[in-house]
């Protein structure tokens, strides 16, 4: 080899290097300054620290799956997009781990999670769309028209700000919008460090917000079939399961996520949980939703996994039958405020006066009780703390009606 040829090789050797220092230079300080992945494995570097502080976090993080998985604390604290980086220990992470951290992984998850109402409607039925940005009103809308395009709830401001950050952003934050653009939280269903598909598949984990009075499904569930059988085959179950392998040898009896969610005996399982309802039971008066047929369809076909078809139509048959008839005695009770409304008796500020309570405990309580009862197999819901209630409600209104037509007559007398 001539010596031009070594000096010709050198110098290209030499500015390949230098192109590469300069390409580097480029890349964020967050991935050119961290530990390796295989360091943090080898030294248990996070743990060092973590045990010593927060003892539960490692020991949660060591019997998921996470960890199984050969995934470390840095592939999830990592800051992704525009997130903020905070220097910590001589790692750069994420200041805020959000959603828009799990795609990383789970971005299929996330999109379907980002067509339901656990997204954008979560939080806007609290704060209002204010938040928001006109591309995720838009793409929420999309898929339930009114439902985020709307002013902070009423109630929610008449209760004051503590009240709602202590009470109503507890569970409606699962849609809040993130700074990093991203929407909500997986850890809600999920919890942050043992990332557990047991977790979110356990009834009380639902329960946590789909409770009380306006939405009892975990009371429902503890008094359905379904409910009692879960705690006596509980210890039998196998709730592990990957989403891709669920049978019904592992979970013989339904939680809240099997039906809504589960890919049980190999169908199609989402983190999309509207995509098998077929009504509007949370509204006032409840109608069929856009996919009314293929929703059905769906929510049939789980059950058909462990019932008859035809009783499985039976079943349905005799839950919508509970719904018209609760939208017909809802309906009366519109009319008459209607009916006020035009009179002007209606004219006070939200809530200051008793028939307004009334009327909303009415729909939003009772009527939505009734529905679900029919729907989750709650006989004691659909009678005693609904339609029960439905009738005690129509004569409360009719009472505050009449009280309010006498005012005005009197005072219209007295002029």
């Amino acid at each position: 080899m001539t010596f031009r040829a070594i000096f010709t090789a050198v110098i290209i050797a030499t500015a390949l290097l230098v192109v590469v220092l300069l390409v580097n230079r480029q890349r964020p300080v967050q991935h050119t300054q961290q530990p390796t992945a295989a360091l943090i494995r080898a030294s248990g570097k996070c743990a060092e620290c973590h045990e010593k502080e927060t003892g539960a976090i490692v020991h949660e993080y060591s019997t998921s799956g996470h960890a199984k998985a050969n995934i470390t604390c840095l592939d999830c604290h990592q800051p992704q997009g525009n997130q903020t980086p905070v220097e910590h220990r001589g790692f750069t992470i994420a200041e805020n781990l959000t959603a828009l951290n799990c795609t990383q992984c789970h971005a299929e998850q996330y999109g379907q999670f980002l067509r339901s109402r656990h997204a954008a409607p979560a939080w806007a039925a609290v704060a209002g769309s204010e938040d928001f940005t006109p591309e995720q009103i838009e793409y929420a809308e999309t898929y339930h028209p009114g439902t985020v395009k709307r002013p902070h709830n009423k109630l929610a401001l008449l209760e004051g700000p503590a009240a709602i950050q202590s009470g109503c952003a507890s569970c409606h934050d699962v849609g809040k919008p993130n700074p990093d653009g991203s929407i909500g939280t997986c850890t809600a269903c999920h919890a942050r460090h043992a990332a557990s598909v047991e977790l979110a598949r356990l009834p009380q984990t639902c329960g946590q917000c789909h409770m009380g009075p306006d939405h009892s499904q975990i009371e429902i569930y503890n008094e359905s079939k379904h409910g009692v059988l879960f705690n006596q085959q509980r210890p039998h179950m196998n709730m592990t399961a990957k989403p891709g392998t669920l049978t019904t040898n592992d979970m013989p009896v339904p939680t809240c996520a099997t039906c809504h969610m589960s890919g049980l005996n190999n169908l199609k399982a989402t983190h999309d949980t509207t995509e098998r309802l077929s009504f509007f039971l949370y509204a006032p008066v409840s109608q069929k939703r856009s996919h009314y047929v293929r929703g059905q369809a769906n929510m049939k076909e789980v059950c058909n996994q462990c019932h008859t078809q035809s009783h499985t139509d039976k079943f349905y048959a005799e839950a919508e039958a509970v719904v018209y008839e609760t939208n017909e005695k809802i309906g009366k009770a519109q009319a008459l405020m209607s009916d006020l409304k035009e009179e002007g008796l209606l004219d006070h500020p939200p809530f200051s006066q008793e028939i307004d309570f009334a009327y909303f405990d009415m729909w939003h309580y009772y009527g939505r009780t009734a529905k679900h009862g029919a729907f989750m197999g709650g006989a004691d819901f659909v009678q005693w703390h609904g339609n029960y209630e439905l009738l005690h409600y129509q004569v409360k209104l009719d009472k505050y009606a009449k009280e309010l037509r006498k005012a005005k007559a009197h005072e219209q007398a007295s002029e």
